[in-house]
């Protein structure tokens, strides 16, 4: 199941959208999810007793209008609805249990002005074991390329995976981009490093990657892309003409992170395309 969250936005509808879509091509149901969250308005000690029935009305009315939008992109998607009280963070948190993937807006009602990820996609995208898709509130043209980050450990087979699976299902070409950068110490005056066999040694360690997914998925077309480079650079910058970036969330070498890394929060904020983080 894919799960989406909606809080009325124009980044929440892009996701509704996104998620319709990808509901569709994996051929599962579509639970579109709207958290009713109280707290804002329980700090006065005396709470207008109406604001509850108006939060559950405007809920209905976001979760109707999400709904009506499925019917007219994909008609054949089942969907189901949920209003939910909690913060919207938690509650997406808990319906992420099991799903296929869960799609959220990058910045919500809530955001600051100007900011391009909001705090519930940073926290849902950092905290739930399911992939999770931020989408950002533009359209933009089909590219007919999803770009993945790999680097050379096996944390990244599960990103591998994703993206092999959704170039697949899209008819698109897969990129599989490593970004590698020398050690600080190989400037060291005494270090001797032979850039040709260490550049050699990044390409094999992409092909050795790329060589677990490639024989089950032969209809995708695999562009191997391998830089000398800032990851969060080389990957912002292949974005720009993709249709979807997938990263891992957890990994070593130049993608390694804690729950959600430098690279992964680096994408998140400054990427172009829709991204995906899958975690390890």
């Amino acid at each position: 199941m894919v799960i989406v969250g909606v809080d009325g936005s124009a980044t929440s509808r892009a996701a509704v959208e996104w998620a319709a879509n990808d509901a569709f091509r994996m051929r599962v149901p579509l639970r579109i999810v709207h958290a009713v969250d109280r707290s804002p308005y329980q700090i006065s000690k005396h709470p207008a007793p109406a604001m509850p029935d108006l939060l559950l009305r405007e809920g209905h009315r976001i979760l109707r209008e999400a709904e009506a939008l499925v019917r007219e992109r994909q008609p054949t998607v089942e969907i189901e609805t949920r209003d939910i009280e909690g913060a919207p963070a938690e509650v997406l948190r808990e319906q992420a249990e099991g799903a296929t993937e869960i799609v959220v807006g990058s910045r919500g009602l809530g955001g600051f002005s100007g900011a391009l990820l909001g705090s519930v996609s940073m926290h849902v995208a950092g905290h739930v074991h399911c992939p999770v898709v931020v989408v950002r509130g533009e359209h933009r043209p089909t590219y007919g390329e999803i770009v993945v980050g790999v680097d050379d450990s096996p944390e990244c087979e599960p990103a591998l995976a994703y993206a092999f699976e959704q170039a697949k299902l899209r008819g698109s070409a897969l990129r599989v981009l490593h970004a590698w950068q020398l050690p600080v110490h190989a400037f060291a005056p005494e270090a001797s490093y032979d850039l040709d066999e260490v550049r050699a040694a990044q390409h094999q360690a992409v092909r050795n990657r790329m060589a677990l997914f490639s024989k089950d998925y032969p209809q995708v077309r695999v562009v191997e892309d391998v830089h000398c480079a800032n990851p969060v650079d080389a990957l912002t910058d292949a974005s720009e003409l993709a249709d979807l970036l997938v990263v891992g969330s957890h990994g070593r070498g130049a993608l390694g992170s804690m729950l959600l890394g430098s690279v992964s929060r680096g994408v998140l904020h400054h990427a172009r395309c829709p991204v995906a983080v899958v975690r390890t």
